[in-house]
């Protein structure tokens, strides 16, 4: 059974990611130790709320300096969920300007739309257009839906680092992924049976 670590960093509710893993056959243990994350297979990310807030708590404790060792030096396979999809960007523009981690190339800006009917926060069911034949998308069809909760989303430099775009304001980036890095907008861990199945997808990665 695959060790997932899951970054504790005062950012999410984690209970749910938790259970989701276990249902999916893998062994969560939620840590911010060193010695944790070296003997897991797999890391998860989690986020919900302020990018500053997130970064300057992965700060803390150097915790993004081992999570990067893990996932660059030893190629652990990592997702980023939702807030944890938008700290791998290089910059964060949430009340300013922040350093992400700067794991895939891009900037967290808010949405904006002229449209009067277009709610911010984006909160619900959407879809996601996979345009990639990617193994995180494994037995799910594009153009499936998905739950999704945020204000601001990851614009990548790099397109071709977007393997699932999602309408929304125009069209967003809600998946990315570049060697063993990957990130969702959305939370699969809410997502039913196909957010299940993307789960059980990283864990065999």
């Amino acid at each position: 059974m695959d060790i997932v670590a899951i970054v504790d960093y005062d950012m999410s509710n984690i209970d749910s990611v938790v259970r989701a893993i276990q249902e999916c056959g893998g062994d969560p243990i939620v840590t911010k130790k060193k010695e944790d994350f070296k003997k897991a297979n797999r890391i998860i990310l989690p986020g919900v709320g302020a990018f500053p807030d997130a970064m300057k708590n992965l700060r803390r404790g150097n915790l993004h300096e081992i999570l990067r060792e893990q996932v660059f030096d030893n190629k652990i396979p990592f997702l980023g969920i939702c807030l944890g999809m938008q700290l791998l960007a290089t910059t964060g523009w949430e009340g300013g300007k922040t350093e992400g981690l700067g794991w895939i190339e891009g900037d967290v800006k808010i949405f904006s739309s002229t449209e009067d009917d277009t709610r911010i926060p984006h909160i619900g069911w959407n879809n996601v257009e996979t345009h990639k034949n990617h193994q995180l998308f494994n037995n799910i069809p594009s153009g499936k839906n998905f739950y999704f909760v945020h204000s601001y989303y990851f614009e990548a430099k790099n397109k071709n680092e977007v393997i699932g775009n999602t309408p929304y304001c125009g069209n967003f980036a809600s998946a990315v992924a570049k060697d063993n890095i990957f990130g969702v907008q959305f939370h699969p861990e809410k997502s039913q049976k196909i957010g299940f199945q993307l789960l059980k997808n990283f864990l065999s990665i």
